[in-house]
This record gives structure tokens, C-alpha cells and sequence, in this order.
């Protein structure tokens, strides 16, 4: 006879503590019991993940094989910066759960902005934020994209609690025809700012790409590229390729 196996309980049946627990070390101080009773509306498994470039966190509903929603955010989040893109995962946990995982619901249309609003607005009004981050989520809610990095006023304020970068600087500050490293470790050299992009030209190519002024990249210097065995070009970046 097959000693028997200890029965493991189902992920679905995960307390909400489960969650929390996760949360809990990167929660800003006062937010930890509003947390506890969002996660513990429905089943929902929270998830640490490495630092993203595109994105800061991402949901996926339940599925056949799945039957809870799942939730990842990046380790490297600032407590403020990781409230707000819990919050914005959670609004699309209460958008799937009100409308059924319609197709017709957009992932930020209509539907998921009054979610988050009434989500993040306790917390904007709680008094437990910075001044500056409650300023710029309080014009945010006004109308949420669908990515909290691309508002200018809420990166910046949501920076100002991230441990300083001090080889780095955002492309945005820049000056024209400064060569910099991508976090791929290709080079570009800066060009003209285009709304909220700069041109950025690809060294050697000379293909046009347009970066995000937010983004952050690391200057070159002239004897960095030589010893690299990239060319010190003295003229302006040819203009090649857009992407």
C-alpha cells in the first residue's frame, strides 16, 4: 500500500494573507489594510518578477487550467511606484470580474478607468502619500493611461523615492548630438526632442528610433567609444531608417 500523500490545498483557496505577504515589505506605511481587503474579494496570486523594460506589471485572468488571477509586479519598485501598479492590476481584476472577461471591454477603455479610479482614490484621499505623489495621482485620476510611466508628473514624482542613479541620465536631458548607451549596450547619438520622444540615431547605422524623454540611458564619452572600437565622428549623426 502507497503511503498516502498530503493533500495540498488549491491555489484558488489561497488566503488573502497569501498575497499580502508578498506585499507587505514594499507597501508604503498605512496602505497595508486596504491592500488586504482588495486582494480578498477574489482569489488573486501576486507575484515578484524581475525588472521589466516595457512594463512595471502585468495581469492575467483565470483560464481553463488557471482558476485565479494572477498579478506580477517588478522587485525593484519604490513602495510608492509599487502601490500604484498594484492598484492598477487590481482595477483590472474588478474590470474582469464585473464584466466576465467580455471581449468587447478594452484593456483601459472606459470600463477599467472607473475601476481604478475608485480603486486609487481612497488612497489619494487617505492622507498616507507624499505630498508630490498625491498631487500628480490626484491629476492623474483625471484620465489614467494605460501605462502610469508614460505621465510625465507621475514618473517624476513616483522617482523621487527611487534610490539615486548616478552614471545615468534621462533622455530628455540630454543634449543634442551627446552619444549614449542603450540598457542593450547599443550606442545612439541624441537628436532633436519630439514631444515627449527624442530622435535617437543608431551608431553605426544611422537608423532613426524616437525614446521615450523618461527613459534612463548612460552618456559616452569620446575615449569610451574609441576604446570600444566605435568611430569618433565629429559631424551629426546620419539619418537613416525611421523605427
Amino acid at each position: 500500500m502507497k503511503p498516502t500523500q498530503p493533500r495540498r490545498s488549491h491555489p484558488a483557496c489561497l488566503p488573502a494573507a497569501a498575497g499580502l505577504a508578498v506585499c507587505r515589505p514594499r507597501l508604503p506605511a498605512g496602505a497595508e489594510e486596504y491592500v488586504a481587503e482588495l486582494l480578498g474579494r477574489q482569489p488573486v496570486h501576486v507575484r515578484l518578477a524581475r525588472p521589466r523594460r516595457t512594463k512595471l506589471g502585468d495581469h492575467r485572468p483565470p483560464s481553463r487550467k488557471v482558476a485565479f488571477h494572477r498579478i506580477t509586479i517588478n522587485d525593484d519598485l519604490n513602495p510608492y511606484a509599487f502601490l500604484t501598479t498594484l492598484l492598477h492590476e487590481i482595477a483590472h481584476v474588478a474590470t474582469w470580474q464585473r464584466h466576465g472577461g467580455r471581449r468587447r471591454v478594452k484593456p483601459h477603455g472606459s470600463e477599467w478607468k472607473q475601476e481604478f479610479g475608485g480603486i486609487l482614490r481612497p488612497v489619494v484621499e487617505g492622507r498616507i502619500l507624499p505630498a508630490g505623489v498625491e498631487v500628480a495621482l490626484a491629476r492623474y485620476l483625471e484620465n489614467p493611461a494605460a501605462r502610469s510611466c508614460s505621465d510625465r508628473g507621475l514618473v517624476l514624482a513616483l522617482a523621487e523615492f527611487d534610490c539615486p542613479v548616478t552614471d545615468k541620465i534621462r533622455v530628455e536631458d540630454l543634449a543634442e548630438a551627446t552619444v549614449f548607451k542603450a540598457a542593450n549596450g547599443t550606442l545612439f547619438r541624441a537628436g532633436r526632442m519630439v514631444r515627449s520622444r527624442r530622435q535617437c540615431f543608431e551608431i553605426p547605422s544611422g537608423c532613426e528610433y524616437r525614446v521615450h524623454g523618461l527613459v534612463f540611458v548612460e552618456p559616452v564619452s569620446a575615449s569610451q567609444r574609441s576604446a570600444a572600437g566605435f568611430p569618433v565622428e565629429s559631424g551629426g549623426a546620419r539619418e537613416g531608417q525611421s523605427r
